[in-house]
């Protein structure tokens, strides 16, 4: 649709696919979906063989950030590493302006005039990433880290579009993508299970699970293996993760387990009864390896800046104030927020829904 949209706009349009690491086949299906919308489009079509480098800079790094008890975010490593990184300096060496991509969200410009804050300067472009039209679908979570050198040879033709006008322009257009189903989870395991991809890296390392209050409930494979907020794929008492079948006192069903953290060096799982349990809920989060789109943005970024900031994909915007402290960046929610995890990553907006940026919890 990407590519529809642009030669309607009167764009010269190439077709890429990125050929990276896959396991259970479908990138092929893929690759071959992408080659018929090609043909359909009467454009050129090329295939950008980034196995091995994807294989270092996401594959690599996500199993070293598990091996070190954090939860990674394979989708921003892809994005900056692959397709804005790789992909965009190589498309840009063989002569294209842009690389545009089928990321809901949109790219808005602005003049900022700069010359209240250095004298003598004229007014710069500013790109900014905006949450897109539908806000079901928005995907500038994962995209924190470009900088205005990128957007400036981005497009994201969707951003102002709904996922059902999507789908119905494309079955107008005859392509045969049109009904293809949404991608979810990660997407070079497919229908392969993490844990079980995992365990090809990382050895198990039987280890107890263990209450608020020090109770041995259980056993888990190895403290590697989960998240916090992770309730389903450990054992307490001997039920598997359908923990709620169990009876407490008077015949009533107990609540559900949820990984609250984990300690590595005693290999051990802590856990909490109930998705409301308040030891699942942080106020303060720490950054680091902190991104900024715009200089423009840190430059306003002093000292308890107000913000709307989300820990997770898709998780609703939260009041936070952002701070700067000696050795990383902190945000300070209004509200205590939910299933915080080392390794993921907090992204925050104005009021507006200007992404400002964004970085990686400890």
């Amino acid at each position: 649709m990407a590519a529809f949209l642009l030669q309607k706009q009167g764009y010269e349009v190439v077709g890429v696919f990125l050929k990276c690491f896959n396991l259970d086949g479908c990138a092929e299906r893929d690759a071959e979906d992408a080659r018929r919308v090609a043909e359909h489009l009467k454009i050129p079509f090329y295939v950008f063989d980034f196995e091995e480098e994807y294989k270092v800079a996401v594959v690599g790094e996500m199993v070293k950030g598990y091996r070190e008890g954090v939860t990674p975010n394979p989708d921003v490593l892809c994005n900056r590493e692959i397709k804005f990184g790789l992909f965009l300096k190589k498309a840009l060496a063989l002569g294209a302006d842009y690389v545009a991509t089928g990321h809901y969200m949109k790219l808005v410009t602005s003049n900022w005039k700069i010359e209240n804050f250095i004298p003598k300067k004229l007014p710069t472009t500013n790109y900014q990433l905006r949450i897109a039209r539908d806000t079901n679908k928005d995907q500038s979570y994962f995209l924190y880290t470009l900088n205005q050198e990128d957007l400036k040879h981005c497009l994201f033709p969707l951003g102002n579009y709904k996922k059902p006008q999507v789908r119905k322009i494309a079955e107008q257009a005859g392509l045969s993508t049109a009904k293809k189903k949404d991608s979810q989870g990660i997407c070079f395991l497919g229908q392969v299970n993490l844990e079980d991809f995992l365990k090809t890296y990382i050895p198990e390392k039987p280890g107890d699970i263990v209450t608020l209050d020090g109770r041995v409930i259980g056993q888990h494979k190895g403290s590697h293996f989960y998240t916090v907020g992770q309730r389903h794929g450990f054992m307490a008492n001997g039920l598997g993760h359908i923990a709620n079948s169990r009876k407490g006192r008077g015949n009533k069903p107990t609540l559900p387990y949820y990984v609250v953290s984990k300690d590595l060096e005693k290999n051990l799982l802590i856990v909490a009864e109930g998705d409301s349990n308040e030891s699942l809920y942080k106020k303060e989060v720490n950054l680091v390896q902190v991104n900024f789109i715009s200089s423009n943005h840190k430059l306003f970024a002093t000292s308890h800046t107000p913000v709307f900031a989300r820990v997770r994909y898709r998780q609703p915007l939260q009041e936070a104030k952002l701070s700067k402290t000696e050795k990383e960046w902190k945000l300070i929610f209004k509200e205590p927020v939910k299933f915080v995890a080392e390794g993921q990553s907090a992204v925050f907006y104005d009021r507006r829904g200007n992404m400002l940026g964004g970085g990686v919890i400890i």
